[in-house]
């Protein structure tokens, strides 16, 4: 494992946190397992494949999220704040269908299905990568 010091920010002295390789592998791995527990509690959200195909939906929707969805973001952040952030798992529901149109392994049935799995995904993945990073940086 690749490690750098914590010079930046808030970290204490002596303080190491995971490098960039690192960081990204969590963030994946968060997210394959998140669009896991999505495929199996939401009806009308289906993946076809084993663990190397959550991997690569995981890293389609991170690339997809990161480029189009930080666009859309910013274009609608007026709409974003008024709704208080709400906005943003519309758009997350967007980024989803269109990683499952850019994608022969994944399904969705409807908008509701997306809506429903990227609200399962948002909050799988965040707990996951809070609890890996804070097991990682200990």
């Amino acid at each position: 494992m690749t490690y750098s010091t914590g010079t930046t920010g808030s970290t204490g002295a002596g303080e190491r946190r995971p490098g960039l390789g690192v960081s990204l592998a969590i963030h994946f791995v968060a997210e394959a397992l998140a669009i896991w527990v999505a495929a199996a509690l939401i009806s009308g959200f289906h993946v076809y494949g084993g663990v190397v195909t959550y991997l690569w939906i995981a890293v389609l929707f991170g690339v997809v999220n990161a480029v189009i969805g930080g666009i859309l973001r910013l274009f609608t952040l007026p709409l974003v704040v008024l709704t208080l952030g709400l906005f943003s798992l519309v758009i997350s529901t967007a980024m989803l269908a269109l990683t499952a149109s850019l994608s022969s392994k994944l399904d969705i049935d409807s908008f509701w299905a997306a809506f429903g799995a990227a609200l399962v995904v948002a909050v799988v993945s965040a707990l996951v990568e809070m609890f890996t990073r804070r097991a990682v940086s200990n």
